[in-house]
C-alpha cells in the first residue's frame, strides 16, 4: 500500500514538473496586462490583440499549411515504406534500412538543419536558380524528419496482425491491392493517425530546421517568435501558445479514443461515413491549394524579399494604449503597385516577403552559403565592411549617381543646429560613415545607436552611475546582467580599460579576459532578449543594452511602477567612451538588375515621409526608438512630441562628438587573428568560474563514476537472478534427476521449493 501511494505521488511530481510551464503560461495568456510577474486580472484582450495581428496569423497560416502537407506527405511515403520494409525477407537488410531510417531521430536537430541547406544550395547551383530556399525546400526537410516517426509508429501495428491474413485475403479472391485495403489497412490505420499526429505535432513546433531551410518569403510560427525576442515575447503569443496546446490535445485524446477495440466496433455505416470525411477532408485541400495557384496566375506579381532585424520595422501593430501604429511593408507595397501599374500601364501587385534574422553573423551565414534569395538586407557597420570585402553585396549607385537613383537620399545630410557651424565631412557623416566611404555606395543607413547603462534608480546610488565601473561593483552582486555576446561583451570590459576594441595587443586581450573572468562572480546572467523582462520586473537592476531598446524598457517599466534609468558610460576626464553602432540597407550581390529597382525603390521609401503613405520614416522611429540618420526625422515636431522630452536619451549626448564616436569607438571588422582570439578567449569565459575552480569537474566525476557503479550493480544482480531461476526451474530439476539417485530426488525438490518460496517472500 505504502509502495502505490509513494508511485502516485511520484507520478504526479512528474505531472506537476512537466505542466506545470503550460499552466502558468495558459493563466498569463488571460492576464489584463502585459506584466509577466504579476497577474492583473482576467482578460481577453491578448486573444483579440492575437486574431487582429496579421503578420501572427499569416505565420500562423503557412505553419498550419506546412504542417498539414508535410504531415500527410510523410504518413503515405512512411506507411509505404513501413509496408516495405516488413516484407522483407533478408533479416540483415531489413535490420540495415531500419538502422538508417532512425539516423534522422537521432541526429542533432542542427546538423540536419545546416546540411539540408547545403544540399539545396548544392542543388540549386547545378540548376542554377538564384532563389534556392523557399517554401519546397522546408517542405521537403519537414517530410524528412518526419518519416522515420511515422515509420516507427506504423512497425509495430505491422508486427502486431497475423501474418497470414493477407495470405487468406489473397485465398478468397482479392488482389493484392485489395488486400492491402480491406485487410491491412484497418489493422493499421490505429498506428497510421499516431504517426500523423506526431509528424502533425513535431511540424507546428520546429525551429532549427526550418530556420535553416526556410528562405525569403515565408515566416512560420516559431521563426516570428524567436524574431521577436529582440524586445520581448508578448502575451499575444501566450494566447496563441494556449490555442495550440488545446488542439493537440484534443489530437491527442481523438487518437486515444480511437483504439483498436472501437474500430472493430464500428458498423458498416459508420464506416462508409469516416470513408466520405476523409475524402472530403483532402478534396476541400486539393480545392483550396487550386484554387490559390488559379487566383494568383491572371495577376502580374512582383515581390520584394526584405531580411530585416526581428522587431525592426514599424508594422501595424497596437501599443499598449491601443494605438495602432503604420504597417510600412503594407504601405509599400500600396505605393509601388500604383507606381509600377502606372509606369506598365497594365495592373501590377507588388508583395513584400518580409522575414527576419536574430544577428549579423545569422545573415552571414545565410549569404555565405549561397541561400539568401533576398533583395534588402539590413546588416551591422562591421559586417557590412566584411560583405563588401568578401564580394557579397553590390553597389547600389556610384557616388556622383547615388542621389539620382535614390531620391531621398539628401535627407541623410546633417543640418547644423542654431549656432553650430559643422564643417562638409560633418555633415555627410551619415551619408560617408567608415564602412562605405568609397567611390561606390553599397549601403544606406536605416538608423543608429549608442551602447549604454540602464539601471534601476530606485536601488541603484546616483554616487555610483556615470561610467563603466557600476558593471564590476560588488555592491551589487547578483542583479548585474551582462551581454551574451563576445563582442558586446569584451567590449564593456575594452572601454573600461582603455582599449583598442577593434585591434588590442595579446597582452591586452589577456588583461580584458581577466577583467570580465573578475565581474562573472557578481553577474546575474548572460542576456540578450532576456534583459527586457528582466530589467521590468525588477529581477535585476544594472545592464548594459542599447539605447533604442532602453527607452522602449523604460516606457514599459513605467506601467509596473519601476523607475528605470540610463546612461552613456563616460571616462575620467567626461568624455562618452563607449561604441556607437549603424545598421544600414544593402542589396545582396546575386539579385538581379530587375530586382535591384525593385529594392532601390524599397529603400528609398524607407526615406520617406510622404503623409500620404504614412510617413514611413517617422513611423519607423516611432516604433523602434533607435535614433535615426534622417533630419526630416529628427527636426520633425510630431516626432519629438511623442517621445516627450526622451530624445535626450538617444540623441542629445551623442549629437556633439557622433564623428568622434563613430570613428574611435564603432566596431570594425576584426582580422582574422583578432577574431579567432575573440571566440577563443569567449569560450574560455564562459567555462571560467572562480566560484567552482575544479570542483564542478569533480562533481561530474563522481556522477560519472555512480551511473557506472549502478549499471554493473543493476547487470550482475540480473544475471545472479537469472542463474537463481535456472537452477530453481522445473527444467533444471528434471535434468538433476537423471543424474540423482532417487533418494536424494525428494531432497533437490525440497531444497528447490524452499528456494522459490523464500525468492517469492
Amino acid at each position: 500500500m505504502k509502495r502505490k501511494a509513494a508511485s502516485n505521488i511520484y507520478t504526479v511530481l512528474v505531472f506537476i514538473f512537466l505542466y506545470m510551464p503550460i499552466a502558468v503560461l495558459i493563466l498569463f495568456s488571460f492576464n489584463s496586462s502585459s506584466s509577466t510577474g504579476r497577474f492583473d486580472g482576467f482578460s481577453l484582450r491578448w486573444y483579440r490583440e492575437l486574431f487582429s495581428d496579421a503578420a501572427t496569423m499569416n505565420a500562423l497560416k503557412n505553419t498550419l499549411i506546412l504542417a498539414v502537407l508535410s504531415s500527410i506527405i510523410a504518413t503515405v511515403i512512411g506507411t509505404l515504406a513501413a509496408y516495405g520494409i516488413n516484407k522483407m525477407k533478408n533479416r540483415h537488410l531489413k535490420g540495415g534500412i531500419t538502422a538508417v531510417t532512425n539516423v534522422p531521430m537521432m541526429n542533432p536537430e542542427i546538423v540536419t538543419g545546416i546540411s539540408m541547406m547545403l544540399l539545396f544550395v548544392f542543388v540549386g547551383g547545378i540548376i542554377n536558380s538564384k532563389t534556392v530556399l523557399g517554401f519546397g525546400t522546408v517542405l521537403i526537410a519537414h517530410v524528412t524528419f518526419n518519416l522515420p516517426y511515422v515509420i516507427l509508429s506504423v512497425m509495430p501495428k505491422f508486427k502486431q496482425m497475423d501474418k497470414h491474413l493477407p495470405e487468406a485475403a489473397l485465398d478468397l479472391g482479392c488482389t493484392p491491392m485489395q488486400s492491402f485495403l480491406k485487410v491491412e489497412l484497418p489493422q493499421i490505420l490505429p498506428g497510421i493517425i499516431s504517426g500523423f499526429i506526431m509528424a502533425f505535432t513535431l511540424s507546428l513546433d520546429d525551429f532549427i530546421i526550418s530556420y535553416f531551410t526556410v528562405g525569403s518569403g515565408f515566416e512560420t510560427l516559431p521563426i516570428r517568435i524567436y524574431s521577436m525576442t529582440k524586445k520581448r515575447v508578448t502575451p499575444d503569443m501566450y494566447a496563441l501558445s494556449t490555442l495550440i496546446f488545446v488542439v493537440i490535445m484534443i489530437l491527442l485524446l481523438l487518437s486515444n479514443i480511437s483504439g483498436d477495440k472501437e474500430k472493430k466496433t464500428l458498423t458498416l455505416k459508420q464506416k462508409k461515413r469516416r470513408k466520405i470525411a476523409i475524402i472530403s477532408t483532402f478534396s476541400v485541400i486539393a480545392a483550396t491549394t487550386l484554387g490559390l495557384f488559379i487566383g494568383t496566375s491572371f495577376t502580374e506579381v512582383v515581390t520584394v524579399n526584405v531580411y530585416n532585424w526581428g522587431e525592426y520595422i514599424s508594422d501595424g501593430g497596437e501599443d499598449e494604449d491601443g494605438v495602432a501604429s503604420v504597417d510600412v511593408n503594407k504601405e509599400f507595397e500600396k505605393y509601388y503597385s500604383k507606381y509600377l501599374s502606372e509606369q506598365k500601364g497594365r495592373k501590377i501587385k507588388v508583395k513584400v516577403n518580409y522575414t527576419t534574422y536574430a544577428s549579423n553573423e545569422d545573415l552571414y551565414a545565410k549569404l555565405k552559403a549561397g541561400a539568401g534569395g533576398y533583395d534588402v538586407i539590413v546588416p551591422s557597420d562591421y559586417m557590412i565592411e566584411r560583405l563588401i570585402a568578401e564580394g557579397l553585396i553590390q553597389p547600389i549607385a556610384s557616388r556622383e549617381e547615388i542621389t539620382n537613383v535614390i531620391k531621398n537620399y539628401d535627407y541623410l545630410l546633417r543640418e547644423p543646429s542654431d549656432g553650430e557651424t559643422m564643417t562638409k565631412e560633418e555633415t555627410e557623416i551619415f551619408q560617408k560613415p567608415f564602412y562605405d566611404n568609397g567611390e561606390d555606395v553599397y549601403s544606406v543607413m536605416y538608423t543608429y545607436g549608442v551602447v549604454g547603462i540602464i539601471y534601476n534608480a530606485d536601488h541603484v546610488s546616483e554616487e555610483d552611475i556615470g561610467g563603466w565601473d557600476l558593471l564590476w561593483n560588488e555592491k551589487y552582486k547578483g542583479k548585474i546582467l551582462q551581454f551574451n555576446n563576445a563582442r558586446d561583451a569584451f567590449g564593456t570590459a575594452m572601454y573600461k580599460l582603455g582599449v583598442n576594441v577593434n585591434d588590442p595587443t595579446a597582452e591586452q586581450w589577456q588583461d580584458v579576459l581577466n577583467e570580465l573572468i573578475k565581474q562573472k562572480p557578481i553577474v546575474q546572467s548572460y542576456v540578450m532578449d532576456e534583459v527586457f523582462n528582466k530589467m521590468e520586473s525588477g529581477e535585476a537592476w544594472i545592464a548594459p543594452y542599447y539605447a533604442g531598446d532602453a527607452l522602449s524598457m523604460i516606457y514599459q517599466a513605467e506601467d509596473r511602477n519601476i523607475n528605470l534609468g540610463f546612461y552613456y558610460p563616460q571616462n575620467e576626464e567626461g568624455e562618452t567612451v563607449t561604441n556607437v553602432f549603424a545598421d544600414a540597407m544593402c542589396i545582396p550581390a546575386d539579385v538581379s538588375e530587375e530586382q535591384k529597382a525593385h529594392a532601390i525603390a524599397y529603400i528609398d521609401f524607407m526615406l520617406s515621409v510622404d503623409e500620404n503613405y504614412g510617413s514611413p520614416a517617422i513611423a519607423n522611429a516611432e516604433y523602434i526608438y533607435y535614433a535615426s540618420p534622417n533630419r526630416m526625422v529628427y527636426t520633425n515636431s510630431s516626432y519629438l512630441e511623442t517621445l516627450d522630452g526622451d530624445e535626450e536619451i538617444i540623441y542629445a549626448p551623442i549629437e556633439n562628438n557622433i564623428d568622434e564616436l563613430f570613428n574611435t569607438y564603432a566596431y570594425r571588422n576584426l582580422s582574422s587573428k583578432n577574431l579567432a582570439t575573440l571566440n577563443s578567449n569567449w569560450e574560455t569565459l564562459k567555462v571560467e568560474s572562480s566560484s567552482f575552480n575544479g570542483t564542478i569537474y569533480i562533481i561530474s566525476a563522481v556522477i560519472a563514476i555512480a551511473i557506472i557503479a549502478f549499471i554493473v550493480f543493476i547487470a550482475v544482480r540480473r544475471k545472479y537472478r537469472r542463474k537463481l531461476y535456472w537452477e530453481q526451474s522445473p527444467i533444471a530439476i528434471k535434468k538433476a534427476s537423471k543424474n540423482t539417485p532417487s533418494d536424494d530426488l525428494s531432497d533437490t525438490v525440497t531444497i528447490a521449493i524452499k528456494r522459490s518460496k523464500s525468492n517469492k517472500d
